[in-house]
């Protein structure tokens, strides 16, 4: 008989389980955070990381790099029988595949939905307000694995790209103070991204602060330069051009009228 068995029982009205992978590795059972060992975290944290059941081959292979394939295998039991003593049914196990059950939130992918809704250009109202703090998350910032450093590394760019997507449309609907916000945050996160810059840019000329777009490409121009060695691109000086020959034109009236 096929049959699917779970390394945890779900009992009549157990509460959801969600995972945090965001900021910092927390298992909650509604409010209250569920104690777990290391062993125990990585499993959960890397079944989370996949949208298909994976291998137990693999699990064991890449959380336990350096260890004979029998003691990795040891080890994945073991942690999975920590996970079971949690109470909560994290993992489902299928023949010789494991996988975040189902039903288990993680806020990972509530983040990545919505910065893919926000990619897409999904229609939002003029009056929707978007929660877009957990795109400022980091994946598992104190974690070394690859598999973590790649995630993390996917995720800082989905999330740029939806926080400037969103930066853009609140900007064309004129919801300044908001796109700002929206406009920093993408700066913050990657400080030498271009197109955060050329997106804060824009707001300050949609504000008529001509004052605050100039310095921001200066900032910009100047972080490149002792950076990275290169120019701010030709999108960016199109956005400045006008201010910046305003600005040399003022700079040179007083000498030329001497």
């Amino acid at each position: 008989m096929n049959t699917r068995s779970t390394l945890s029982e779900a009992s009549a009205g157990r509460s959801r389980a969600r995972v945090q992978m965001l900021d910092s590795f927390e298992v909650r059972r509604d409010r209250e955070i569920v104690p777990l060992p290391m062993s125990a975290r990585r499993v959960v944290a890397f079944l989370a990381l996949r949208s298909h059941p994976t291998l137990r081959v693999h699990v064991a292979g890449s959380l336990w790099l350096d260890s004979p394939e029998e003691r990795g295998f040891a080890n994945l039991r073991s942690a999975l029988w920590r996970i079971h003593r949690s109470g909560l049914a994290l993992v489902e196990s299928r023949g010789d595949t494991l996988r975040l059950a189902p039903d288990v939130r993680v806020d990972l992918h509530e983040a990545a939905a919505l910065a893919r809704r926000l990619i897409g250009s999904v229609p939002m109202g003029a009056g929707a307000d978007v929660d877009w703090l957990p795109l400022t998350g980091e994946v598992l910032p104190d974690w070394d694995d690859d598999w973590a450093l790649i995630e993390r590394e996917h995720f800082r760019n989905l999330s740029l790209r939806a926080l400037e997507s969103l930066g853009e449309h609140l900007t064309a609907q004129g919801r300044l103070r908001q796109a700002l916000e929206v406009g920093l945050a993408a700066f913050a996160r990657e400080p030498l991204r271009e197109s955060a810059h050329r997106l804060l840019v824009r707001i300050y000329l949609a504000e008529g602060n001509a004052f605050d777009a100039i310095r921001q490409f200066q900032l910009y121009r100047d972080l490149v330069r002792s950076r990275l060695g290169i120019e701010p691109s030709a999108q960016m000086l199109d956005l400045v051009h006008g201010l910046l020959r305003d600005q040399a034109e003022l700079s040179a009236g007083p000498i030329a009228a001497a």
